[in-house]
């Protein structure tokens, strides 16, 4: 079990970093990250074409405020990484009210709340501000002049992002991918990298499992199409994959499925969301929200879904200072991260037999098998193993029997583990 209040502890570890979509922000993250597990780094220069896309310029920010004419910061970046758009050009000028107006954004509906705003593919720059900040600027006679500064660079330099594989029996792999790219906001995404951080820890302490694990840190839409461009004949080795993010929060899950729709990640998700008896909805693909839809793309369709809690753009919160360290608590992460590993469990698990007694159902007793059960903490195995020896026909996967038997999954595996080692089953 992940504790949470160690996946919180990283979350608030990352919160002050401004990050991007490149930068020293995002290189710092990926650090901290490393100090956890052993990640490998890449970084890709800019310019480079990556499928239909170009790296672009890295972006640096050491300083940015507006300054009244007293010399007081009204707006400073110091204070809070949402202060700035993310990938602000440079500016050093003096100007009115006026003149800076285009260039603010607040949120009247929530007037002590800073919206993150982000301007990387169009050259632009702005702050943003609650809008009780900015009802105060307009208190100043309208010839007021402000100093307004973005101390930052747009220059060649690098996209990083990191990952880490955990080698399996099988080449086969299941992803889990993060966006690595956002501010300071707790939920989206600092809860999905902090969980997917400790997840990876525990599991390269753990024993070798049948599929290859691979965990991407990487920056959002860019980030995954730039990994797929420098990875287009290994992609095909995912089969089955997770986005994670907004995990923390207090909505229900919600896991959204890949483009297919009935792939078996679906299927696990879907199982284990049922059985851990958590509020939830499934909903089905559609080409917006995170990077589940680069690798559902048509040159790829790799089967991956999405797991979450509140929902992209759906809630307040999203995308403004108030998805701060008080939105995500350690009992959301824990159980969030408890799902993610049940899913993992499941998919690794998964797999078909054949009975090796099928005329009939054999005898249990003379095995042994009844003493067995009676040492067991797991309920319904005794049905489960009915349910195991009836189905398996070499075709029926133990998720179909899962599924069909109503019952849970590690159930169904005991029950198979428990007739493999009487010699009743084989692998298929």
């Amino acid at each position: 079990m992940i504790d949470g209040a160690a996946i919180h502890a990283l979350i608030e570890e990352l919160y002050p970093i401004c990050r991007s979509i490149t930068g020293q922000g995002l290189r710092e993250t990926l650090r901290i990250i490393g100090g956890r597990i052993p990640i490998q780094l890449t970084e890709v220069p800019s310019g480079t074409p990556v499928l239909d896309w170009t790296v672009p310029p890295e972006w640096n920010v050491r300083d940015a405020f507006v300054a009244d004419p007293d010399g007081r910061r009204v707006i400073d970046f110091r204070r809070h990484s949402l202060h700035v758009v993310n990938y602000s050009t440079p500016v050093r000028a003096r100007m009115t009210l006026a003149e800076l107006r285009p260039h603010l954004h607040a949120l009247p509906a929530h007037p002590d709340w800073i919206p993150y705003r982000t301007s990387y593919y169009a050259e632009s720059w702005g702050f943003c501000l609650t809008q009780r900040q900015l009802d105060a600027l307009g208190q100043a006679p309208p010839d007021a002049a402000y100093d307004v500064v973005i101390d930052s660079t747009l220059a060649p330099g690098h996209l990083t992002y990191g990952e880490l594989v955990l080698p399996g029996q099988l080449e086969d792999e299941i992803l889990i991918s993060t966006h690595v790219c956002h501010p300071s906001l707790a939920d989206d995404n600092l809860s999905g990298i902090a969980i997917s951080t400790l997840l990876a820890r525990a599991l390269a302490a753990g024993p070798r499992r049948r599929h290859t694990l691979r965990f991407l840190y990487a920056p959002g839409t860019i980030g995954a199409i730039t990994w797929l461009a420098r990875n287009r004949d290994r992609a095909a080795r995912i089969k089955h994959g997770m986005t994670l993010t907004c995990l923390g929060d207090g909505h229900p899950f919600t896991y959204k499925r890949s483009v297919g729709g009935r792939a078996p990640v679906d299927r696990a998700a879907a199982h284990v969301l049922a059985h851990a008896g958590l509020a939830h909805q499934l909903i089905d693909f559609f080409p917006y929200g995170y990077d589940e839809r680069q690798y559902g793309s048509p040159g790829f369709r790799l089967p991956v879904g999405s797991l979450m809690r509140g929902r992209h753009g759906m809630f307040p919160e999203y995308h403004t200072s108030a998805d701060d360290l008080s939105f995500v608590s350690p009992q959301r992460l824990a159980e969030s991260a408890r799902v993610v590993a049940e899913i993992l469990d499941v998919l690794d698990g998964d797999r078909r037999y054949r009975n090796l007694q099928p005329y009939g159902e054999p005898q249990l007793g003379k095995r042994g098998l009844y003493r067995a059960l009676g040492g067991t903490n797991i309920p319904d195995l005794q049905m489960a193993m009915l349910w195991v020896l009836n189905q398996s026909d070499g075709q029926t996967s133990l998720l179909d029997i899962a599924e069909r038997a109503a019952l849970p999954f590690p159930a169904i595996r005991a029950a198979a583990d428990l007739l493999r080692e009487h010699d009743l089953l084989a692998e298929a």
